[in-house]
């Protein structure tokens, strides 16, 4: 068995586990252009052809408005692959400057991207958020949270969101990100560009 078959049995396995999807879904998948959500993509479009339930997929990328962020690069790829695309647009440097938050923009780029996700589920009639964490990362929010003294919490495979009936879904909970890695390769994903922001805060 080959990695990218190693890779779908393993989201198969969350798929089928937690009933993440069902005859008639249509569910807004996060594509960031990273490679976890890039797999996550190629996984849930193998699941559709081969699946005996129908159900839609579009994917959203936001778009942060740093320079240098590819999102036309990441449309073509959607485009070569028929996948059906659509952008959310946010200026977050202007928004960071007008907020004073230069120093510490993380909480508040994941909030405004999480929301304008949301919204835009709404907007697709799109019922679940499909998002593409896998193991490590569920293992690691695990970890924070227990050395925070804030239990035995982590992300959930299926999960409702805190937004209306959207349903959030992690089909990648079983995958190492090794595996993602290994299988991101093949697949000669378009370099989607880097946040200014990720050095000073390493």
């Amino acid at each position: 068995m080959d990695d990218w078959q190693k890779l779908r049995k393993l989201t198969g396995q969350a798929l089928m586990k937690y009933g993440m999807i069902r005859d008639g879904d249509r569910i807004l998948v996060g594509l960031s252009g990273g490679r976890d959500s890039f797999a996550l993509m190629h996984a849930l479009s193998f699941f559709q052809k081969k699946a005996p339930i129908r159900f839609e997929l579009v994917a959203a990328t936001f778009d942060p408005g740093f320079p240098g962020f590819n999102v036309e690069g990441i449309a073509d790829y959607c485009r070569a692959q028929g996948w059906l695309h659509r952008v959310v647009s946010l200026r977050i440097p202007a928004i960071l400057a007008k907020k004073n938050k230069r120093s510490t923009p993380c909480i508040l780029c994941s909030r405004l991207r999480r929301g304008n996700l949301y919204r835009l589920a709404k907007e697709e009639r799109c019922r679940k958020l499909a998002l593409g964490q896998h193991l490590d990362d569920i293992e690691t929010s695990f970890l924070i949270s227990l050395f925070r003294g804030q239990g035995l919490t982590t992300m959930g495979p299926f999960v409702p969101a805190s937004d209306g009936d959207l349903r959030v879904i992690r089909p990648l909970a079983f995958v190492p990100e090794a595996l993602v890695k290994r299988c991101a390769d093949r697949w000669e994903l378009p370099d989607s560009g880097k946040c200014p922001y990720e050095e000073s805060l390493e």
